[in-house]
Order: C-alpha cells, then structure tokens, then sequence
C-alpha cells in the first residue's frame, strides 16, 4: 500500500489490517513519521516530538498481533494536545513558561488511550494557554491550515486538527471551553466531539471547570466513536465523572423519522453565502434520507452567546494574571491582551452568565430539546482567518468587520454542557476551505449525535479529499 493511502486510512480500518496481518505497525508509523517530516516546516503541528520510542512500541504492537495480545488500539499513531499531562515528560499549553516542568501524572482519558495501545508519537501544538481561536505562540511558531498555509487551523486544537487533515496522524485529542476541539475540526474538514460534561475524565486541575471537555479529533465518525468508547466512563479521581458509561454502538441505524432542528446563524452571527449553501447542501441529504429538517427562527441566543465567553475568561482571569506577573518576559504578545479582556468581566457578569443560562434552557432550549432529536448549526461561520490572527485583529465579512470569536459559532454549548456536540465536515467554500457543522444533541444523548453524523458522512463522503498544502485556493 502506498504511503499516501496509508497517510489517510482510517483507524478503525488499519486494525483490521493488523489483526488480518495485512498491515504492520510498523510500516504504518514509518508512513506517518514521514509525513509527519514533510509537512512540519509548512504546516507546522507538531511540538515535542517522540519518534524514537513511537518506532520501538510500534514493533512491540507488531509482535502483539502475531502472538494475538493486541488491545483495541494497539499501534495506531497517537497525537496528544500539547495541554494534556503525560506522567514524565512536559505539557507545555504553548508556553514558555513551562518549557522545564514535568508532569508527575497522565490525564485520566489520554492514560486510556495509550493503555489501549495507541501509539503515542508527538505532541500538538496550541496557542499560548489554549486561548485563541488560531495556533501560534512564542514556544511553537504559527501552526498553518493544510487546505491553505495562509489562514488558521483554528484553536486551540489546532496542531491535532491540521496534522490530521494533512494525513499525519491516525488519531489525535483535543479539549474545548468555547470551542476548541470544534472550531478547529471544521477549520481543517477533520471530525471533532465535545462530550457532555463528566462523560470523558478530566485531571484535578480541570475537572471542576464546567466548561472544559477533553475529546477525540479523527478523520471518520467511526473512528471518533472508536476513540470516544476508549476515553470515557468514570474515574475514580474525577468527582464529576458520570457514573454510568456510554458506548457508541458501531451500528446505529439511519436517520429516518428524526426530527431535526437547524439555525444558519443562531440569530447572532454573520454567516457567507458559501458556508450556507454547503450548511443547506448537508440538510438536504438528512432530508433525503428520511430525517425532518426545520428551519427555527432563533431571536433569544446572542446575550447568552456573548456571556459565555465572558463566563470562561472570568474563570481564566487569575492564570493570566499569575503568568504575566512572574512570566511576562517569557509570554506570547497577544497574552497582555487576551489578560486586557479578561479583567474587563466582573463578578455580576459571571452572576448574569447563570441567570441567562437557566432562563435560556427552561423557555428555549429545553423546550427545543422536547421537540426535535437534534439541533444543526454551522461550527464556523466564516472560515477566511489569518494564520497569525490574534483575538481582536479585524476580519472584514461581507463588509462588516468582526473577530475571529465572531465566527466560531460554538461557546453557546459549553454553556449548556450536558450536551453532546460532534463536529463533521459539510463542504468546501469557494475560495477551498473546508465547511463544518455542529450536531448538537439532548443532554448526555451522545448516540444521537453520532448517528446523525454518520448518516452525513455517508451521503457526504469527505475521507477522500486532500489539502493542497499551498497558499491559494487553487
């Protein structure tokens, strides 16, 4: 098999091909590894790198499948989000600041992954603290959209999300607080899920944070519900782990009788034409395949979008603060401003964050929630942001100017955490970036999300595309 069909096999495929010894370990990592070399000074996704010991798991994993001890992920190549601690080497969170600590513990849903035999091989990078909706920072450089060099990945997954796009990883995580697994994945056409609130463990250090989620970012559905069905289930060191696992059933059914709700904009954001009519395209084939697609009129989201980021930066206050008093010689330029923003929200606005939220849910949301399966909004709604953008560069749409917070569509859901939202590609923009939507479910319907999702995938088949790897749409 040539090197490019391995790049961008699936997960879920090359374990077949391992169990049927069809495929080796490692000839797959060797396949990435290279890849991985190709793209690093264009794309730029990879922080710390561990290839060596990649190359002596991936013989173990080989031998493991010969002596039939493989688990369910043995040797599939692992990208881990430069925000996750692993037991014994660095996490960074795109700092320099911590360029020297060492982490004394693995957290809790990646420790799953690799103890299922994924491949650990590299760290992904992320802007400086996980806090921009780009990838760049002093510790990392710019990370660059594989469909287009010149504009964003997204962030702050947005080394897991372009180095899957660019067929260097098999599997990647990410986490999300208004958007960071999502935004990302529909930025680079890869597949991203936040899951709800205390389905996927957290570490002590986040787990009390309702808006923060820790999730898979693949190439297919299938190999999102793979790694999803790995991650999740309680932890004992995790308080607000919930109780009760969730499996993905590998079968989940068609979409026919479902009732789906779906908001271009949400009443809040400015949405182009290309990104609604490849939105509409992927409606149209739920509609033809069986589902009930309405259109609802949203008049009731935009204070609540607006808190929500507010509520988040409230929370994040303190670590700026902390880190530009001892640090500020070491921080990324954009970080006194991300700090400027944060002090600017005061304890009431937190207190109103949870007053809209609970007046929200009981006469919208909820209510919504009682009467369709599902809800589908575009993920971003304008995908033309510069590789380097900061937080309150201008971005003219459509004549009006915004920021790049004003196109991702997706800080409203961590608000309301309990639901399930998966990410998948719905199309390309005329100028060739990709187009995502988000499948928002009931709350902890997990399932439902993803059989949605797989319906699209299947009437909308996207695995086969490849970024160009250039600078223009061509």
């Amino acid at each position: 098999m040539a090197d490019k069909e391995l790049n961008y096999l699936s997960a879920t495929a090359a374990v077949e091909l391992f169990r049927s010894g069809q495929l080796s370990p490692v000839e797959l990592l060797d396949a990435v590894l290279k890849r991985a070399d190709e793209i690093s000074d264009s794309v730029n996704p990879f922080a710390d790198r561990y290839f060596d010991d990649a190359r002596e798991r991936a013989k173990k994993a080989e031998a493991k499948y010969r002596n039939g001890s493989a688990r369910r992920l043995e040797g599939i190549p692992l990208l881990v989000k430069d925000s996750s601690a692993i037991k014994g080497i660095r996490a960074t969170v795109g700092s320099l600041m911590n360029a020297g600590r060492i982490d004394d513990h693995t957290d809790p849903a990646v420790e799953r992954l690799l103890r299922a035999g994924a491949n650990f091989f590299a760290r992904a990078t992320c802007p400086e603290f996980c806090w921009l909706f780009a990838c760049h920072s002093r510790m990392w450089g710019v990370t660059r959209n594989p469909w287009r060099l010149d504009t964003s990945p997204g962030g702050s997954s947005g080394g897991s999300a372009a180095a899957l796009a660019a067929g260097a990883t098999m599997l990647a995580t990410g986490s999300d607080s208004t958007g960071s697994i999502r935004q990302p994945a529909a930025q680079c056409g890869v597949v991203g899920y936040k899951s709800p609130y205390g389905r996927n463990p957290l570490d002590q250090h986040s787990s009390f944070d309702p808006y923060v989620s820790v999730g898979p970012m693949t190439r297919t559905v299938t190999d999102a519900a793979l790694m999803q069905n790995v991650m999740s289930g309680p932890h004992p060191l995790d308080h607000n782990s919930l109780r009760k696992r969730i499996t993905i059933p590998t079968r989940l059914g068609d979409v026919r009788g479902l009732k789906i709700a779906c908001s271009m904009d949400l009443g809040h954001y400015l949405v182009v034409d290309d990104v609604r009519r490849e939105v509409a395209a992927t409606l149209d084939t739920l509609s033809d395949a069986g589902a009930e697609v309405i259109e609802i009129d949203v008049n009731w989201a935009g204070e609540a979008i607006r808190l929500a980021h507010m509520s988040e930066e409230f929370i994040f206050f303190g670590v700026l603060q902390d880190a530009l008093r001892d640090h500020a010689d070491q921080m990324s330029d954009y970080v006194p401003e991300l700090y400027q923003t944060a002090s600017a929200v005061t304890a009431d606005d937190y207190r109103r964050c949870l007053q809209v939220a609970g007046q929200v849910w009981n006469d919208h949301l909820g209510p919504l929630f009682k009467q369709f399966d599902a809800l589908i909004t575009p993920a971003v709604s304008c995908p033309e942001v510069p590789a380097d953008n900061w937080q309150k560069d201008i971005i003219v749409v459509d004549g009006s100017e915004i920021t790049d917070t004003d196109t991702a569509m997706t800080a409203l859901f961590n608000m309301f955490n309990r639901c399930p939202v998966l990410s998948v590609p719905a199309g390309m923009t005329d100028r060739g970036l990709p187009v995502g939507i988000q499948i928002i479910g009931r709350p902890y319907d997990d399932v439902m999300t993803f059989r949605i999702g797989r319906a699209i995938e299947e009437r909308r088949p996207w695995a086969q595309r490849r970024p160009g790897l250039s600078y223009d749409a061509g």
